[in-house]
């Protein structure tokens, strides 16, 4: 049979089955094991075999937070992986990925970066999928003509933000929260810091940070335990050892509150308000979680978006969310709306924070945001992508094994009580940073 009409075939089954998949995953929290490679790889392993597939996730603590004085260093780094490694080039490493089906692609953050690969369980397609994201990852290039090719789109992408004030409030944000702390560090760099970026520079972050010891992988899908050892030891094997990346320092909390504005030509005001707010792990994660889906996190549900816009219609989007890392990640409320609203607003944004701080959510509240969260939380892990994010997420973060068991037990002892204490200590409304982007505009008296 030729390699086409098998893929033609798996990809078939793989519809088929996927028909199915919610009621069978929907049913319990995948399990979960792990073990280490012999070069000191951590490994999290899911075994799911509803599906004739199998995602791979290869995770390095290797974000942007580790650019140093280099900023754009690790994305650009984490870029230059699949342009060229082993005997191929950027092209043939495309076509062979795409001769058997699979889907690559790389990623890089703040804490984190790495590779993912999806491939159908076939083993002489996933094979030619694992042999290429071996050299991919083992035997990159880092060609000096696709360096320069990486620079220049970078550039062109920086150029780009500067015409976006929702980029532009994003990245004063985060050095207002973080000043000194790598968190500041914008991921995509700056125009100085790209075009001093050489292959030298490459080579040094790849041969730091893309080591076994600093590397987790995640395995999920239609392989058993065997063939996942298998498949951990071929990719990662032919690392070097290395060292686990050093400890980031501790954020610091904000001694007062800052208020930065930047005049742009538009006729909306883009608005972030906000504060270093929470580490994944964090003993307050759930309670918090909680709290914010009745804060801002919940669409129209949530007290913000009923204030401002549909009470009083000031905006059409308007959220808060927390966003955990390794370190204490942000805290942070946005919106955009008209210039002559700016004001009014933003003084409602910030009642909305005070009065959920002081009062607490209502009975009501708590009762309808734990139905929402536990309810959908099957439908969050209901695909092998979905479970491959979460099983990287606990490795990489350390946290329990039993995370997604225990999930939903852990939002139901969640009382308002709990809510109310969590956010009266972890976020300070006369301590927060709040950033304006938008034109200047004579402003609206509130009613």
């Amino acid at each position: 049979m030729s390699v086409v009409n098998r893929i033609r075939i798996l990809a078939i089954t793989f519809i088929l089955l996927m028909l199915n998949q919610v009621a069978v995953s929907a049913e319990r929290a995948p399990r979960i094991q792990t073990w280490k490679t012999d070069n000191g790889a951590k490994v999290m392993y899911v075994y799911a075999p509803q599906l004739p597939m199998v995602d791979v996730r290869i995770v390095f603590d290797a974000g942007s937070a580790r650019d140093g004085r280099q900023a754009g260093l690790a994305l650009l780094t984490n870029n230059m992986l699949s342009k060229g490694a082993g005997k191929w080039n950027t092209n043939a490493l495309a076509a062979r990925f795409d001769s058997v089906g699979a889907e690559f692609s790389t990623f890089a953050m703040r804490d984190m970066a790495g590779l993912s690969l999806r491939s159908l369980n076939d083993q002489k397609l996933l094979n030619k999928a694992i042999v290429t994201l071996q050299a991919i990852l083992t035997r990159p290039r880092f060609d000096n003509k696709e360096l320069a090719r990486i620079r220049r789109e970078t550039l062109i992408a920086l150029k780009a933000q500067l015409q976006s004030p929702e980029a532009i409030a994003d990245k004063m944000f985060y050095r207002a929260l973080y000043g000194q702390h790598p968190y500041a560090s914008p991921p995509l760099g700056t125009k100085g810091s790209i075009k001093s970026i050489s292959r030298k520079d490459v080579q040094a972050f790849y041969r730091r940070y893309y080591v076994a010891g600093n590397a987790l992988i995640a395995i999920v899908g239609d392989v058993d335990l065997r063939r996942a050892k298998q498949l951990a030891n071929k990719l990662i094997g032919k690392l070097p050892k290395g060292e686990h990346a050093p400890a980031l320092a501790p954020v610091r909390a904000l001694k007062k509150a800052q208020v930065l504005k930047k005049t742009y030509p538009s006729t909306q005001t883009h608005i972030l308000v906000g504060q270093p707010g929470l580490r994944r792990g964090d003993p307050d994660y759930f309670a918090l979680y909680v709290g914010n889906h009745i804060l801002g996190g919940s669409g129209f549900g949530s007290r913000i978006m009923k204030e401002i816009r549909v009470k009083r219609g000031l905006a059409y989007s308007s959220y808060s969310y927390f966003i955990p890392m390794r370190g204490l990640g942000p805290f942070q409320m946005g919106l955009q709306t008209s210039n002559d609203q700016r004001d009014e607003a933003l003084a409602l944004l910030d009642k909305t924070l005070r009065n959920f701080i002081k009062e607490g959510p209502t009975k009501e509240e708590m009762q309808q945001a734990i139905k929402n969260i536990t309810g959908g939380f099957p439908l969050r892990i209901d695909s092998n992508k979905d479970i491959i994010g979460y099983i990287a997420m606990i490795g990489f973060y350390d946290l329990p094994l039993d995370y997604l068991e225990t999930f939903n037990a852990n939002i139901e002892a969640v009382t308002a009580a709990k809510v109310q204490d969590a956010f009266r200590r972890r976020i300070h409304p006369d301590r927060l940073v709040t950033v304006l982007v938008g034109g200047d505009a004579p402003q609206k008296h509130g009613k």
